[in-house]
């Protein structure tokens, strides 16, 4: 193994919890950083510590607040000033990834916004997990390593045994990580069609598929405000399954959601930690993605590849 001392990893703030794990997986300290905070919202990044010569991983999320964005490109720059060898941002969750297009006249693509800024600020590398599209590694010029919650989650599923397994989809456009997950599971695919009126809001859903007597799995990158998740689930169970579950990467859980899964005929919805969730939630369980991203960050360190991280 590399010498660790040739690396350290810093933390955002609300990366904290995720970063202390990674951490021990490593066996390292997290490094030093100080953040001053001033009276109308502006913040100061500064290393405690010197990293001069050493490669910096930083941990942090970037949902929604910007100032989570805003704290990462901080601590870039702060790292880049302070001449770090190799700058190298770990993102679990990439957020503002869903304005991946023009879609519509008149709007930004936010996505490739923030792979502009971050290399702009001075990263060398990023790793990330389920971005909402594959493609969006395109929109950077530097090396991306993305890793797949389904490292995670198929064992998972896996272990519970389901007597009659079935792939769900709750829209069109995860068909493709739901058909992976089919595929290597050797069990059936159901798709659901939605339409949207407006952003978080789905006007109709339709059901692609037999779904009467199985045990259902729904797939997604993230659950949102859990309409359409819930959707799915409820026009799943009507039409005759025998359980419906849920799983989805990134646990951004907004407005209605919590209630939504509460009161939803999901058996349980199951998200990693790749963002903060502090709220209580009977339904939700989390899978920890620290001892992921702690070996992608040891082979890289060792120049090693990171296929080995990959089921599908």
């Amino acid at each position: 193994m590399s010498d660790k001392s040739q690396f350290m990893v810093f933390s955002g703030t609300n990366s904290k919890y995720l970063t202390e794990k990674i951490c021990e997986r490593l066996g390292i300290p997290m490094g030093k950083m100080e953040i001053t905070h001033f009276s109308d919202g502006e913040f100061c990044v500064r290393y405690a510590e010197s990293i001069r010569g050493k490669d910096v991983f930083l941990v942090n999320s970037t949902n929604p607040s910007a100032e989570n964005l805003m704290e990462l490109l901080l601590m870039i720059d702060a790292a880049k000033r302070a001449s770090a060898r190799h700058i190298i941002a770990v993102i679990p969750y990439y957020g503002w990834a869903r304005q991946d297009r023009k879609d519509k006249p008149r709007v930004s693509i936010a996505a490739k916004l923030e792979a502009d800024l971050l290399s702009v600020a001075g990263i060398d590398r990023m790793i990330t997990m389920d971005l909402h599209a594959d493609q969006e590694q395109g929109f950077f010029n530097i090396p991306v390593d993305h890793l797949y919650a389904s490292s995670i989650f198929l064992p998972y599923i896996q272990s519970l045994n389901l007597p009659n397994l079935c792939i769900a989809t709750p829209d069109v456009g995860g068909s493709k990580r739901a058909n992976t997950y089919a595929k290597y599971l050797q069990c059936p695919l159901v798709l659901c069609n939605k339409f949207r009126a407006r952003a978080n809001v789905v006007s109709s859903m339709q059901i692609i598929g037999d779904v009467k007597g199985y045990d259902v799995v729904l797939v997604d990158d993230m659950v949102d405000t859990a309409g359409s998740i819930t959707l799915a689930a409820k026009m799943i169970k009507d039409m005759g399954a025998n359980s419906v579950r849920a799983i989805a990467s990134h646990c951004i859980m907004s407005g209605p959601a919590i209630e939504r899964i509460e009161n939803s005929v999901l058996e349980e919805m199951v998200f990693t930690d790749t963002v903060p969730f502090h709220k209580e939630c009977s339904k939700v369980k989390r899978l920890s993605v620290a001892d992921l991203f702690a070996t992608t960050i040891t082979k890289i360190e060792n120049n090693e590849s990171i296929s080995s991280q990959y089921i599908v």
